[in-house]
């Protein structure tokens, strides 16, 4: 069941990445058609009347660019905060379960001990009650 969870969080991250890659590239495009026009300036000496145009543009341009970046870095900021949080949940769970082991195992090493103690007293016994009937024989 986590296996079939995990393939759909990593599918929604594949769909949610390719979306943000989808967005910048579509930016990017949109940028290039229409807002390279600033970039072609005029001959050195002539004064152009769409100077403040172009200016304006260039502001719009930059603040274009400016929210195109502050979108794909907050998905990119969400999806590490979403992962943060998954890898801080796992370390716990994987602390809870060291620390399960290490109780478990606590208690085999108990009962371990105490059935190799319980082994030599039988072996001991069994050896005290040899010897006793042998000695009844050889009487």
């Amino acid at each position: 069941m986590n296996a079939i969870r995990s393939e759909k969080v990593e599918s929604i991250e594949e769909d949610n990445n390719l979306a943000a890659v989808s967005e910048v590239e579509a930016g990017i495009r949109d940028f290039v058609r229409n807002d390279v026009a600033y970039l072609r300036r005029p001959a050195p000496g002539t004064v152009s009347s769409s100077e403040g145009a172009l200016e304006a543009g260039t502001e719009a341009t930059v603040n274009n660019v400016n929210s195109l970046i502050q979108r794909v870095a907050g998905t990119s900021l969400a999806e590490i905060e979403n992962l943060i949080s998954e890898l801080e949940s796992l370390r716990d769970l994987l602390h809870a379960e060291g620390q399960r082991v290490q109780r478990e195992i606590s208690g085999y090493a108990q009962l371990s001990q105490a059935a190799m103690k319980s082994t030599r007293m039988i072996a001991d016994n069994v050896t005290q009650w040899k010897r006793a009937a042998d000695g009844l024989r050889n009487s």
